[in-house]
Parts: structure tokens; C-alpha cells; sequence
């Protein structure tokens, strides 16, 4: 099933929603709307709210269903929920975006979102992966490329995120770019030091990973159809 997205670039209201499979896992990502989809948007908002919350990180989450484009809910075989990650956007200015707020209004924010906003710009928000969940390993690196399959999906160029020093490796390694030019922030607090990051559909870094290349390439199929071939095996 392929996503309904309407002039304005924001999936239409219904009940429409997209899966993948988490390689090497038992686990599924579900992708819809809230509104298509509030049995998984309260999950995502349960799993965030308590795991951001057992590092006293709340305040960085803005949980805002309004401006909520797309919700990612990784859940098991049985349906248990056990991850998950949101997108907003496309942006039509660069003060809907929660990087430039958390920048204060730093015109080189301001600057670099604007310039991206003809190509469409959405922003990844408020990742979750439960602690103790089987290959969570996989599922971690299922969700650094939930970025890229948000902006696909919405039809925008470019995908925004922040990160603190611990997680660059999840991000960079998908195609993030790091702004260099921007200098990192406290935020949301003094024990993370973040980056603003950009990734560019149109223009993959040349030093990410072939297997990233690839599972890219298969989740946006697995996405974009209900039914995925599988990999021919010699001639």
C-alpha cells in the first residue's frame, strides 16, 4: 500500500499506514499519521514519555500531534510496541522547526533551513528504543534510516535532525551530514553536546556503507508495496 499525500505535501487524514520489516528480527515498523493510526501514536507517546523521562530529557520531545507528519512504532511478532520515532514537515518556515528553537533563532539555522525549503524539509523527532528488547542492536539501525523513509515518503528532499555526540555514528552512518558551521548547543540539557544534521536524498555521502545503501533501497520497497520480491540467488 502506498501512502495518499495531498498538495501541501502532509499525508491526507485516513486510515491508511505502511510497514517494513526490521532485518534480522522478528520486529515490524508500522508507519501512519495520528490520526490514521492513534492505537500506534499512543504507544509511540507511552514509550517516549517514559523512556525521555528516565533521563529527565522530557522537555526535548515537544510532543505535538498537530505537527506531527508521520509516526514510526517498531512492535514485535506478538505486537508489543518497542520503539518508536516521529517526523513533522514538509516546513513552509524555517520557525516551525524545533532545531531552530532550540538554537534560539541563530541565523545560521535560520539560514541553512531556509536555503533546503523550496526542495522540502522535514524533521525527524524523538527517537525510543526500548532497553531491554531482543536485537535491539537491529532495531537502532532500522530507525537511523526512519529519517530518510520520512522524507521519501513526504515527498521533501532534505530531512533535519539533531544529535548529541553518543548517537553521530547511528545518524552519519545513513547519509547525515553534520553542520560544521553551526557550533553544537547544550541541549536539551549540559550533558549533550548537539549537532545539527541534514541528509540529502539527492546526494548520498560517499562514505556510507554499501549494506546501508541496500537496506534503504529494500525498506522503501517493503514501504512502498505490499508484496516484495525476493532477492534472485545466482543466474
Amino acid at each position: 500500500m502506498s501512502a495518499s499525500i495531498d498538495v501541501s505535501g502532509r499525508p491526507t487524514v485516513g486510515t491508511w499506514r505502511l510497514s517494513q520489516r526490521v532485518a534480522e528480527s522478528g520486529h515490524h515498523v508500522v508507519v501512519s499519521t495520528p490520526a490514521g493510526g492513534p492505537e500506534l501514536w499512543a504507544a509511540y507517546l507511552d514509550g517516549a514519555e517514559r523512556v525521555y523521562g528516565s533521563y529527565g530529557v522530557e522537555s526535548a520531545l515537544e510532543l505535538d500531534e498537530v505537527q506531527t507528519s508521520l509516526v514510526f512504532v517498531a512492535v514485535t511478532a506478538e505486537g508489543e510496541p518497542v520503539g518508536g520515532m516521529r517526523a513533522q514537515g514538509p516546513y513552509l518556515r524555517a520557525e516551525e522547526s524545533q532545531a531552530f528553537t532550540a538554537w534560539d533563532g541563530d541565523p545560521r539555522v535560520r539560514a541553512h533551513i531556509e536555503e533546503r525549503l523550496p526542495f522540502g524539509v522535514v524533521e525527524a523527532k524523538g527517537l525510543w528504543v526500548a532497553r531491554d528488547v531482543p536485537d535491539r542492536r537491529a532495531l537502532v539501525g532500522c530507525f537511523g534510516r526512519a529519517p530518510v523513509h520520512a522524507s521519501m515518503i513526504l515527498g521533501a528532499r532534505y530531512a533535519l535532525g539533531t544529535t548529541a555526540a553518543h548517537t553521530e555514528r547511528l545518524w552519519t552512518s545513513t547519509g547525515a551530514v553534520l553542520v560544521r558551521d553551526v557550533p553544537p548547543i547544550n541541549y536539551p540539557d549540559d550533558r549533550y553536546r548537539t549537532h545539527l544534521m541534514f541528509w540529502d536524498r539527492w546526494a548520498w555521502p560517499a562514505d556510507v556503507p554499501e549494506q546501508e545503501r541496500q537496506a534503504i533501497d529494500t525498506e522503501t520497497a517493503q514501504l512502498l508495496t505490499s508484496a516484495v520480491p525476493a532477492p534472485r540467488v545466482g543466474r
